[in-house]
């Protein structure tokens, strides 16, 4: 079960917002680029989140680049989800491989800094400030044991090759 707060952003959050070009001297440094996450979109996101928190995002969230250091960011920032209506492609399945869920539901009643519980193996997120519940598609299940293990290395890591 995840918990936390829920910070809010919009549609068509991209790798650029999450992940600012300009800092990409930082790239080696993904500790230090993590203290930068999502500056872009809110400047005072990273310096005022709590680990655990999740980001809401509205509709293509990650848009862009196919940066995996994008995903990786917010992990290390301490996110423990990204829940939005949808995400790009490349995203979702980077986000998987580095180990951070992510959850596809509408987000539309989620408000600022409401507390949230996330089941991921129940497909279940329960909003605790409003008193609602979401539910969402259960991921395949390679792709829970990816994320079970903490990303796709540590996997092959310990099982050897995926078998799908």
């Amino acid at each position: 079960m995840l918990q936390g707060k829920a910070w809010l952003f919009g549609d068509d959050i991209s790798t650029d917002h999450i992940a600012p070009g300009r800092l990409f001297h930082l790239r080696s440094n993904l500790p230090e680029l993590a203290k930068h996450v999502l500056e872009d979109a809110r400047s005072e996101f990273a310096g005022e989140m709590s680990a655990g928190d999740f980001v809401v995002g509205g509709r293509n969230f990650g848009l862009g680049s196919s940066r995996e250091h994008a995903p990786t960011i917010i992990k290390l920032a301490g996110v423990s989800a990204v829940v939005a209506k949808s995400f790009a492609r490349i995203f979702f399945r980077n986000a998987i491989n580095v180990g951070l869920p992510v959850v596809i539901c509408d987000t539309d009643r989620i408000k600022e800094h409401d507390k949230l519980e996330v089941d991921l193996a129940a497909g279940v997120l329960r909003n605790v400030t409003r008193g609602y519940e979401e539910s969402f598609p259960a991921l395949p299940p390679v792709m829970t044991a990816i994320l079970q293990e903490g990303g796709l290395v540590p996997y092959v890591q310990k099982h050897g090759d995926l078998e799908i």
